[in-house]
């Protein structure tokens, strides 16, 4: 395993940690036409319980009303 031969500056720790930053979680519109909520991507919609495209769309989870 690599192990540094010196130590790290101060001011180089912190402009190597000034970019790592959180990233907002990007909300796609749910395929299903009667729904169009916003979700996160590759996620099931929670309003109507349905995963994938528009051309695959297929019932995963029963939302009672």
């Amino acid at each position: 395993m690599a192990v540094p031969k010196r130590r790290m500056s101060r001011s180089n720790t912190r402009s190597r940690r000034s970019q790592f930053k959180a990233a907002l979680v990007t909300l796609t519109e749910c395929a299903n036409p009667a729904c169009k909520a916003k979700h996160p991507s590759h996620t099931m919609c929670p309003e109507c319980g349905q995963y994938g495209t528009k051309a695959k769309l297929r019932q995963v989870v029963e939302i009672e009303a």
